[in-house]
């Protein structure tokens, strides 16, 4: 089974619509084509090396949280 995580995007390559973005220490990076106005600080839901949207802070730490009380944080090298 696929699942899209949350991740927050600490950098942004304008030039090249790609972003690193950041889940559980772990960095990816993401295209951003097809997302609107990303900032910095910005969550997004990451799969197959995109982000498909973006989400609410509280959100994202919300299921963040969930997913490490299922034990599959350390997992998260696989959201690529």
């Amino acid at each position: 089974m696929c699942l899209a995580l949350p991740a927050q995007i600490i950098a942004i390559d304008p030039a090249t619509n790609m972003a690193t973005a950041s889940v559980d220490n772990v960095k990816v990076e993401v295209s951003l084509a097809l997302v609107d106005d990303v900032a910095l600080g910005d969550y997004v839901l990451v799969h197959v090396g995109y982000a498909l949207n973006k989400i609410d802070e509280d959100e994202a730490l919300k299921t963040l949280g969930l997913f490490a009380e299922a034990g599959l944080m350390g997992q998260a090298h696989e959201i690529h």
